[in-house]
């Protein structure tokens, strides 16, 4: 059966939901869980903005990197305390759908379980348009939460 198991973390009640399915089925099949957090480049766009604060800003990947390290740990303890063992958590940077998929793909993964729509833009909200991505380019199957 499962293995190992991928949940991706953007800390939005829809993964923290797949995780806990996650976690629940983890327990009966006995497979281990990864937890994956990716957070995006942020854009020139952004860059330019913090090029005309007179303070020096925090570099805004350092910011997005500290955030996703807390909500993989944050994720992480959740899952200890619903009795899950033999866990890790990851942050990568990159495009979201395709660093899941890669993540997967690298690591042996057996299952993705993620939820449906997540904290990403709004058109994320209305299409759910990284656990689409990753269900139409991920080798192993998919369970949306």
């Amino acid at each position: 059966m499962f293995k190992h198991i991928l949940v991706p973390i953007d800390g939005s009640r829809n993964a923290i939901a797949a995780l806990e399915k996650a976690v629940e089925l983890a327990s009966l099949v006995k497979a281990r869980i990864s937890i994956l957090t990716v957070y995006r480049h942020h854009s020139l766009l952004e860059a330019s903005f913090s090029m005309v604060r007179r303070d020096t800003p925090e570099p805004m990947d350092d910011s997005m990197r500290a955030y996703a390290k807390e909500v993989a740990e944050e994720a992480k303890s959740r899952a200890v305390e619903l009795g899950a063992i033999g866990l890790r958590a990851v942050v990568k940077n990159g495009p979201v759908a395709r660093g899941i998929v890669s993540f997967a793909k690298e690591n042996n993964v057996d299952l993705i379980v993620m939820g449906g729509r997540g904290m990403g833009s709004v058109e994320s909200y209305l299409l759910g348009s990284v656990s689409h991505k990753v269900t139409g380019t991920s080798a192993c199957p998919v369970m949306i939460v």
